[in-house]
């Protein structure tokens, strides 16, 4: 898809936008830009196969969708297109339907199993938590410091956030390349986007059972002691999720964190000892280069009126969180640092945000990650124009296909 370049003519409603292609992978914010200026803050887009959608970009309209779950719900049952669905849409990892996971729970309910996962991941504890990715990090950055140079990407940032989630779930860490492999494969919403659902179900299937039998000190574990009555199906569902949420955003953020680094002068003290800079580094990627572009979604209950747009029951509204993270009438001057500001939806709204603990855990690895590659390769440099570094082709995620780094040579510690 390429950004629109003009306007319509007066009194035809502009087309509906394609939900991908290159204007979402090389350039969203100009893009998000002219689409609020086509569109307003609600745009019709096509998803695969032509099935049509709304994106919603305003930052007002976004907290409104997400803080109303009455009128705006996640049950993926009230979608009015189901019957033009193949049982092969690539896209069906990410809008699921009849699936028992959190994500389309509504209700008392899903707030039960919310509770269930925060208490899990809560109980994880934060020494250990920074120590494995410490020993993660250090692992990978032994493996290519000798050598002067690495994919920071391929190499690190796409490694270490499932060897940590791992660690902390249960499974063995030589699993971890595996997951990789299929949760790529499930984000990016392509040919294998089925195949990668299917591994991560298989995997957590097994382990799910190897814990029923003998419980641990783990996520799942605590998970299965849950009195609230859920079933394996459900937790499955639940651990998939979690680990497909906080992995990929993760690595995402560890990636484009680095390349902020690497590319901006504003941030070039985290290269030489500056930490606080580190985290201004990451607080600014959430708000301008978030790793969650657009989710799906939210499903009308009833005809409404949002953004100036009819909405007809049952229609799926997309969360554009990067835009609405870029909305104009909350980033008047949009080339001014966000600071500690932390009112972005990079982690959602409403009672089907992000929790709490989950985003403690994300910032934890992504920091670890970032801070180790600092000290064990201070003299760190970009091996490629920034201009040429490219963006995974997904609609949903938004990441580096690669971050070519060179460093003078190190011994492994």
């Amino acid at each position: 898809m390429t950004a629109p370049t003009a306007r319509t003519a007066p009194g035809v409603p502009p087309p509906p936008v394609p939900l991908g292609g290159p204007g979402f992978q090389a350039d969203p914010a100009r893009l998000y830009r002219e689409l609020r200026r086509e569109h307003g803050a609600v745009t019709p887009v096509l998803l695969d196969g032509d099935v049509p959608a709304w994106l919603v970009l305003g930052y007002r309209e976004l907290h409104q969708v997400t803080g109303d779950p009455v009128l705006f719900s996640r049950d993926s049952e009230l979608w009015n297109q189901w019957d033009r669905i193949p049982a092969d849409w690539p896209l069906l990892p990410m809008i699921g339907r009849r699936q028992p996971s959190i994500l389309y729970t509504v209700g008392e309910r899903h707030r039960e199993r919310a509770a269930m996962i925060s208490d899990a991941l809560e109980a994880v504890d934060p020494s250990e938590l920074r120590g494995y990715a410490e020993r993660f990090a250090d692992e990978l950055i032994d493996a290519v410091c000798a050598r002067g140079e690495t994919d920071l990407v391929a190499e690190y940032a796409m490694l270490l956030p499932v060897r940590v989630l791992a660690r902390l779930y249960g499974f063995a860490d030589e699993q971890g390349p595996g997951l990789v492999a299929a949760l790529n494969d499930m984000v990016d919403g392509r040919e294998r986007a089925i195949a990668g659902q299917t591994h991560l179900a298989t995997s957590m299937a097994r382990l799910l059972a190897d814990r029923r039998a003998a419980p641990a000190d783990d996520v799942v574990s605590r998970m299965l002691g849950n009195r609230a009555g859920f079933g394996d199906e459900e937790i499955i569902q639940d651990l998939m999720v979690m680990l497909a949420a906080g992995h990929q955003p993760t690595a995402d953020w560890i990636g484009n964190s680095l390349r902020l680094m690497l590319t901006d002068d504003r941030f070039a003290a985290s290269l030489f000892g500056g930490r606080n800079s580190v985290a201004d580094a990451m607080n600014e990627v959430l708000w301008e280069d978030t790793p969650t572009q657009n989710v799906a979604g939210r499903w009308a209950l009833r005809d409404t009126q949002l953004g100036g747009r009819r909405i007809r029951a049952g229609d799926l509204l997309i969360l554009g969180l990067q835009g609405a993270n870029s909305d104009p009438q909350v980033r008047t001057d949009g080339s001014a640092l966000t600071g500690g500001n932390s009112a972005h939806f990079s982690f959602g709204h409403g009672e089907h945000r992000c929790p709490f603990p989950a985003q403690e855990i994300a910032e934890v690895i992504a920091r670890t990650a970032i801070e180790v590659v600092l000290d064990r390769l201070p003299d760190i440099d970009l091996a490629a124009a920034p201009e040429s570094l490219t963006r995974r082709p997904s609609p949903w995620l938004r990441g580096l296909t690669a971050l070519p780094v060179r460093f003078t040579p190190v011994p492994v510690l």
